[in-house]
Order: C-alpha cells, then sequence, then structure tokens
C-alpha cells in the first residue's frame, strides 16, 4: 500500500494538469520591450491563477496550442502579416489616441490585443490580467477598444528631508546612500514602478533643489560635484537602471530642479550662497546651470526636465531670462550633442512666477512646452475649484499645450489615512472640465518629505511603506486618470469588491470600508478651505488651531487668493461673524453648517468600519490601523467643531462686549480639549509624527522649529494653556471695574546698538515721530514693546525703486526689528511668504511678531517682525519696496507675540488677546 502512495500522487498531478487551460501567447520578433514586458506580466498572471499553462512563441514560428492570444503593436510588419494569413476580419475600430489599445476576437479561440503603440501593447495586456484577476478567466469573445484620457498620469517622489543638513539650506540633498538609502535599493524601485504601471501611470517626476551636482561632471566647473566619486559611479548606475526599468513599462522619468540653486561646494569656490532669491543672474552662475543641464541631456536622454522657476529666485524678467537664456539653450546644447533635432517637453511650473508672460517668450525658442499648475495648492480642499487660481490654469491650459495638475503635498491630509473614491473622482473631473488639465502629476498622499516611509508607529518598530499603506491613493488617482466619466454606481460595486477582497470580508464590508473612506474624506477639506490660514506647507491642519487664529485669521496671513480658490462661494468665520451682527444674508458654505457636516461625516465614518470590523479576515492588523484613522478623524472633527463655536461666540463678544458671550465660548472650548486628549489616546501610540517637513517651514498652528510641535502630545499643553487664559481673561473681564479689556503687562524690548552703515538719521520710535525722509506721515500710536527703540530714517521712495541691501557686524545675537504695512499696495514691501519663498523664514522673519503695533498718519497699518542674526558678518537684503527699520533688539529676550489691535476708529479692535 505504501507504494500507491507516490503512484497515486502523480496520478492527481497529472489529471490537475488535464484540467489546466492551454493558453498561447503569440509575440512578434520585432517587440518593443513594452510588449515584451506586457507578455511576461500576463503569462505571469496567467500561470499564477492556476487555470492554465502558457507557453510564449514568436509569431510565425511555431504552431499555437490551445487558445491563442496575439499581443503586437498596430504597426508591425509581422502582426500585419499574421493578420493576413489569419484572414483576421474581427469588428476593428480606428486607434488613433497615443497608449490606445484594442481586444478583438475572431472564433472565439484567438485573442488579438493590438496596441496604437508599444505603451498601448502593454496596457491591452494588462487589462487581460486585470480581468483574469477580477473574474478568474480570459473571455475570449470580447471586443474591446480603450484608451487613457489624460495623456501624462505620474506620480512623484521627492528626494527630500524632514530636516535640513547640517549648513544647508530647504532642498538642498545631494545624492547619496547617507541621505538616501532607499535610492540605492534595486527592488524597492522594481515594486514602486511595478505599482506605478499597475495603475496606468506613465510618467515619475524626481524632486530636488540642486541634481545636477550629484548626476553629472563639467569640465569647466569640476569643483561643483557634491559626492565623492564612488557615490558618483552609483548615481549613474542608479540613475541609467531607474531610468531603463522606467520606460520597459511606460514610465518617463522626469527630473525636477529649483532656480536658482547651485551645489555647496560651487558656492563656497565663489563665495556666495547656495541659494538667495534676490540675488541677480550672474553669467558664471547662469554659465554653470546651462552646461549642467547640456551634459545632463546628453547623459540621460531619456529623463526629462520639470523647471521650478519660483521660490530661489524672483522678478518677471528674471523669470523670463534664466527660462529663455539659460534652460532652453542648456537643452538645446545637450540635444545638439547627441545630434537630435526633436525638442523634448520641458514642463514650466507655474508656481511663483508669471507663467503666462514666460510661455509668451519661449515659446518662439521651444515649442514643445508643457505647464503644470498646483490642483488645490499645497492641500486637497474642493472639487469645485475657482477665482484666480482657476483663472491660471484656464490661461495656461488654453494656450493648446500639455496643461498638467498638480496634486501637491496634501498638507491638510498628512498623517492619516485617506482614499476617497468620490472626491477624488470628482476632482479629475474639475481637472478637466474647470481647469482644462489633460495630464496628472500626483505627491505621496502622506510623509512626502519622509519617503518611503509612512509616519505609523508599529509594534515591532518596523517601518511602514508608503506604497504598501496608500494602495487606495494610487490605485483611485490613476483609474480616474484613465477614464474620469466611470458610473458612479458602478464604481461603488467596483471599490466595494475590491476594499472586500483586501479584507477578505465580502462585498459588503467592503461597502461599509468604502462609506467610510468616503465620509472621512471630506472632513480635512471641508475644514481647511473655509477656516484654515493657508492651504500649503506652512499648515498642519490635523494638529488643529488655536482659538486666536480661527477669531483672527488675517494676524495670522491668510494667504492671498485662497479661500477664492480653494472651495464653492461661502464666508469664512470672521466674515460670517460680521453678516450676522449686520443682519446681511449669507451666502454659500458657512461656518455652522460646515461644523455640523464634518461631525456627521465622522460619526458616519465610524459606524460604517466598526460594522465592516467583525467580517474582516485578512490584513488584519492593516485594517486595526485603517480603522484607528477613522476614529481619530472622527475626533478631530468633534475638537474642531467644538473650537469653532467658541470662537463664534468669542466673535459675538466682539461686538457685543458681553462677558457672558465669553462665558458662552466656554464650555465649548472645554469640550475642544477634551476631544483633543481622546486624539492624543488614539495617535500616541499609532503615529511617529503628523506632519513630515519639521522645520520653521511649519508655522500653523505653532511653530516647527528642530522638529518640534509635530505629534498631537506636544500640541495638547498648548491647547491646556489656551483654556487655562481664556478662563483668566474672563475672570479679569468680570473683575474689571468697567467691564473693558484689562491693559496688557507688557515691557519695552531691551534694545541693542548695530551699526547697519546706513547713511541715515537715526529717531526715536516715539509718537509725533516721523518715519521716512520724504513722507509727512509721523506716529500716532504704537505698542509699548516699541517704545525704547531707535529707528534708522530713510527715503520710502528709494526704497521703492531700489530696495536695500545691508552688510553690518553684531558682537552679540540680535533681532532687527522691521515694519511691514499690512497692505497690497505694490508700493509696500511684502512679507515673506513661505509659500513662494520656501527659504523665507531662516532668521524667523516669516512671523508677525506684533499685529497693527504701529499707527502712522496717511499710512497702512504697520506688521512688526524680526529678523535674528548671530555674531559676526552679516548681511541683509530687501527687494524693492517701502518698509520700516525701526531698531534693534536682544535675540534672547522673550517675546510675546499679539495683535496690539491700533487701527482705524471704523474697524473692531481684534479680539484674538482673550486666549493668550
Amino acid at each position: 500500500m505504501k507504494l500507491l502512495t507516490p503512484i497515486l500522487l502523480l496520478l492527481l498531478i497529472v489529471a490537475c494538469q488535464q484540467q489546466k487551460e492551454q493558453i498561447t501567447i503569440l509575440i512578434s520578433e520585432n517587440a518593443s520591450n513594452r510588449t515584451n514586458f506586457g507578455a511576461e506580466k500576463l503569462i505571469k498572471t496567467l500561470e499564477a491563477s492556476g487555470a492554465y499553462t502558457v507557453q510564449l512563441e514568436k509569431l510565425g514560428s511555431a504552431d499555437s496550442k490551445g487558445k491563442t492570444i496575439v499581443i503586437g503593436e498596430q504597426n508591425d510588419p509581422a502582426l500585419t502579416q499574421w493578420k493576413q494569413e489569419y484572414s483576421w476580419n474581427a469588428p476593428q475600430e480606428e486607434l488613433a489616441e497615443k497608449e490606445a489599445f484594442q481586444i478583438s476576437n475572431a472564433d472565439g479561440n484567438v485573442l488579438l490585443v493590438e496596441g496604437v503603440d508599444p505603451s498601448g501593447t502593454l496596457y491591452g495586456a494588462d487589462e487581460l490580467g486585470d480581468q483574469l484577476k477580477e473574474t478568474g478567466e480570459i473571455d475570449f469573445q470580447q471586443q474591446l477598444t480603450d484608451g487613457p484620457e489624460m495623456v501624462l498620469r505620474g506620480a512623484c517622489i521627492g528626494l527630500q528631508k524632514t530636516s535640513y543638513l547640517p549648513g544647508r539650506g530647504v532642498y538642498e540633498y545631494p545624492y547619496t546612500p547617507e541621505n538616501f538609502p532607499w535610492f540605492y535599493d534595486k527592488e524597492h524601485w522594481i515594486d514602486y514602478l511595478d505599482m506605478l504601471v499597475e495603475n496606468r501611470m506613465n510618467s515619475l517626476y524626481l524632486w530636488n533643489g540642486h541634481p545636477f551636482a550629484s548626476l553629472v561632471r563639467l569640465e569647466d566647473y569640476p569643483f561643483a560635484v557634491e559626492v565623492d566619486d564612488e557615490t558618483f559611479k552609483k548615481n549613474e548606475e542608479m540613475f541609467r537602471f531607474i531610468t531603463e526599468e522606467a520606460d520597459k513599462r511606460g514610465i518617463w522619468v522626469i527630473q525636477m530642479f529649483y532656480n536658482i540653486i547651485v551645489s555647496k561646494p560651487f558656492a563656497e569656490h565663489y563665495g556666495i550662497e547656495t541659494q538667495d532669491r534676490s540675488r541677480p543672474i550672474i553669467p558664471y552662475i547662469a554659465d554653470y546651470t546651462q552646461k549642467s543641464i547640456a551634459a545632463f541631456i546628453e547623459k540621460y536622454p531619456n529623463v526629462g526636465l520639470l523647471v521650478a522657476l519660483g521660490e530661489a529666485m524672483s522678478g518677471e524678467e528674471n523669470d523670463v531670462q534664466w527660462f529663455t537664456e539659460t534652460i532652453i539653450p542648456g537643452v538645446k546644447d545637450g540635444l545638439q550633442a547627441l545630434g537630435r533635432t526633436d525638442e523634448p517637453p520641458i514642463i514650466l511650473r507655474a508656481h511663483d512666477t508669471n507663467a503666462p508672460l514666460v510661455m509668451e517668450k519661449a515659446l518662439p525658442l521651444y515649442k514643445n512646452l508643457y505647464t503644470t499648475h498646483k490642483y488645490n495648492g499645497e492641500s486637497l480642499t474642493t472639487y469645485e475649484p475657482r477665482g484666480p487660481w482657476t483663472e491660471i490654469h484656464r490661461s495656461l491650459s488654453s494656450k493648446g499645450n500639455i496643461h498638467i495638475s498638480n496634486v501637491h503635498i496634501l498638507a491638510n491630509l498628512e498623517p492619516f489615512r485617506y482614499g476617497s473614491p468620490d472626491f477624488i473622482q470628482k476632482s479629475i473631473q474639475a481637472m478637466h472640465d474647470t481647469h482644462g488639465a489633460n495630464a496628472l502629476h500626483l505627491y505621496p498622499q502622506a510623509s512626502y518629505w519622509d519617503w518611503p516611509y509612512t509616519a505609523d508607529k508599529t509594534k515591532s518598530g518596523e517601518r511602514l511603506l508608503q506604497i504598501d499603506r496608500d494602495w487606495m491613493w494610487y490605485k483611485a488617482w490613476g483609474r480616474y486618470a484613465w477614464d474620469g466619466r466611470r458610473d458612479r454606481e458602478e464604481e461603488i460595486a467596483y471599490w466595494s469588491e475590491v476594499l472586500g477582497e483586501e479584507y477578505d470580508g465580502g462585498k459588503e464590508a467592503g461597502r461599509q470600508i468604502l462609506t467610510a473612506y468616503e465620509e472621512t474624506g471630506e472632513i480635512a477639506p471641508k475644514l481647511l478651505r473655509k477656516f484654515g490660514i493657508t492651504e500649503g506647507n506652512r499648515q498642519t491642519l490635523l494638529l488643529g488651531m488655536f482659538g486666536s487664529q480661527l477669531v483672527n485669521p488675517y494676524k495670522w496671513r491668510v494667504y492671498p487668493g485662497f479661500h477664492s480658490s480653494c472651495g464653492p462661494l461661502g464666508e469664512i468665520l470672521i466674515e460670517y461673524a460680521e453678516k450676522e451682527q449686520n443682519g446681511t444674508p449669507h451666502e454659500g458654505e458657512i461656518p455652522p453648517q460646515l461644523i455640523e457636516e464634518v461631525v456627521a461625516h465622522g460619526r458616519k465614518a465610524v459606524e460604517a468600519i466598526d460594522a465592516a470590523a467583525p467580517s474582516v479576515k485578512a490584513n488584519e492588523e492593516e485594517f486595526a490601523r485603517l480603522r484607528n484613522d477613522v476614529h481619530s478623524y472622527n475626533v478631530f472633527a468633534q475638537f474642531f467643531s467644538e473650537k469653532v463655536k467658541a470662537a463664534m461666540e468669542v466673535l459675538e463678544f466682539k461686538y457685543s462686549g458681553d462677558v457672558a458671550d465669553l462665558e458662552e465660548a466656554l464650555p465649548h472650548l472645554e469640550k475642544s480639549v477634551a476631544h483633543f486628549r481622546d486624539l492624543v489616546e488614539l495617535t500616541k501610540d499609532a503615529y511617529l509624527y503628523a506632519n513630515s517637513m519639521q522645520t520653521s517651514m511649519r508655522r500653523i498652528p505653532i511653530g516647527g522649529d528642530e522638529g518640534n510641535n509635530k505629534h498631537w502630545t506636544e500640541l495638547l499643553p498648548h491647547y491646556e494653556k489656551e483654556l487655562a487664559s481664556f478662563k483668566r481673561n474672563i475672570a479679569l473681564l468680570k473683575n474689571s471695574e468697567d467691564g473693558q479689556r484689562p491693559d496688557m503687562n507688557v515691557a519695552p524690548w531691551k534694545t541693542v546698538d548695530v551699526d547697519l552703515g546706513l547713511d541715515a538719521a537715526r529717531f526715536s520710535v516715539n509718537e509725533s515721530q516721523k518715519v521716512f525722509t520724504d513722507d509727512p506721515g509721523k506716529i500716532i500710536q504704537l505698542a509699548d514693546e516699541l517704545k525704547n527703540l531707535k529707528g534708522w530714517m530713510l527715503s520710502s521712495e528709494k526704497l521703492d525703486e531700489e530696495g536695500i541691501t545691508l552688510e553690518f557686524s553684531n558682537d552679540q545675537p540680535i533681532k532687527l526689528v522691521l515694519g511691514y504695512f499690512n497692505t497690497g499696495d505694490k508700493h509696500f514691501l511684502t512679507p515673506p511668504t513661505l509659500e513662494t519663498n520656501a527659504m523665507g523664514n531662516m532668521r524667523g522673519e516669516a512671523e508677525v511678531q506684533l499685529a497693527n503695533a504701529l499707527q502712522i498718519e496717511g499710512l497702512p497699518p504697520v506688521n512688526v517682525h524680526t529678523y535674528e542674526f548671530e555674531a559676526g558678518e552679516n548681511t541683509l537684503t530687501l527687494e524693492d519696496g517701502k518698509v520700516l527699520f525701526l531698531g534693534a533688539i536682544d535675540a534672547g529676550q522673550e517675546i510675546t507675540s499679539r495683535d496690539v489691535g491700533l487701527i482705524d476708529d471704523e474697524q473692531k479692535v481684534a479680539v484674538d488677546w482673550v486666549f493668550y
């Protein structure tokens, strides 16, 4: 009997093999790398199904066994000959669009997968693989023609880090194993590129400030390379590996860089800064950059360029000159060296530049220009974009070039999971219908600055990978970039099936999980677009906001155009309160409606995810993390709702002066803190951080200097302090004799003497004092903090026309005190704006220290900023515009930021002081 066991086993194996269906795949001997890759993928999928045995043959070289799948490009002579010999008469449509394909059959035994180009053939083969995964079989009766709506569908990876490297500025990260060990991991690249092709993405953007010094050597500037020889060779090998592997998957690699940034050794050689926004175009920098681009194009001919003119340079004339006289000539020089006469695309980024003007000047020189602009800024806020930012998109897309919509940074979604197919599909439709875009450039859903890892904290300490955790994000954007017009009910069924399979819970559980994704998917977008200060990196929404930021947002410098562009028509909180006071009708989205909606979204999401939980049988640890995210979103919505309710009562007090309104606000503020404590409990063991950019760029709700204030546990004491201050101020008001605001107990700042090298008279900052040599305006009122300062009296006209550069020496750390006029008038200097100037807070200058701190005859209100300088030789360059130099103070003293409230009589004084 023992001898029978192997025999029976053999018979069983043979019987199983006999049950498998035989399929022969035929490809041309002329097949491209993409066609071969698609055929190989399909073979693996067929074999993995367990239902088929597969053999791969060349067209015309062998007889087919079983059913046959022919894969080829429509203009391949071998395929044309096969069709003639086979008398192929299946119905066919004209394939015209790039990457399109057709699957057809003639007799139920042969399928022809025909692509308009190599990518179309690859996607046709992938379509069969997807059908097999979804249904368990290949349909040999089908007729299908398909192709993408968006011509570019891509994702990006930042070669960036969460903090600055020692001695370097933002975006300055050489390609080294120490900085980016994952860059040299070929298996990781294969996984990532496979993920992209699975989601029908055809472009990959690599973001870095100045990549050239890590990838090319220049004979004229040998000192510019900033990596050692061994690393340089590794970089060459990896870049070629990435581009070759990407190309056979139909993926175009695009290297992004900022202007004007130079390498650290280059800067040290010439005694300049690596980046200086106010620096003019210097001939040797232009020559170095042009030759770097030429060498890059020559060395990596299949790689595209994405040019960011903004942030590290300024001025429309500079932008035009740099693009037309440095960037484009560099590309042309590289093409000439290769003997090429074609024009590969150059992508122009619209951020912080007048892109329509640059395009107008550049198109006569170079025709194949693409444009790209941020979809909702640096967040995801709406599928109903409008306003001035939409007009930029329309202006660019109307020129007939390919315009790319960039889903950028996602500062309001960090770090929780996000994957709402409904929101994403509607966003894609808005890109087409409202912006006129026909391409997608997608950022990671969270942790952009910490690629490839997520912020999740695990029991083992092992870091999760973004491509694993955020598969829904990539899958949804890829699906709708391919076809954004899919039927909603069919999509609900599709995603329910996908999620049911992912967690092995069945379609009904999948439907509940989908509901949780889509309900939470509305919370952060709705809150940021009406309550936020900015859509950018400066704000981490999911860490919350202070009451002062809700009731006096403009002290925190609301980013111009944000509220009018990143959401449907509606009212921010201070507008709503003013209309309530005046009895004016409301329009669009209003704060009470939104906070009610987000609380409902959170409740429904929790109900759905909890209902799905008992059915989950696979990926249980990941489901638990997803479930925790859903509960976190729910608690966050409640925290924020109560905070807004408190703020509405405080704004009522602004108009009534009745302390009872503050007493009405107190229970809401107490509840908000209680909810935040719950949020701390949900996140303390679940996340390492909320925001992945952990630098001084982060300002709201609180500064993120030196990697601080990045977790909910760090924010809780600040919110508790805010609550305590609020209670104290109510008590002070109730105990005051007149029921008015108690005087702030502030002392003048401690001043120091510094010689700025200015040929200018000094003046005491006091009432009745002139502030400019050529303007009669005198100080009417000023903050107590400023009363010991001695300023420099300069010409306002000269500042407006020329700007100013200071070179000075100080023997102790100081802060220069500057007064910025709170106006949009172009004759006044605009304070540093982190949304467009990433280096704009290196000295703490982006922060308003005292809002409305000076009232001057005939001039706008003045906000006070400070610039910190270490002891030694220092330089400060400011662009043209009127600004006040009010003095210098000891950098070591503690400064309390506040709104002093020195504004016109007809304006109500801000009430954010009740939170301090």
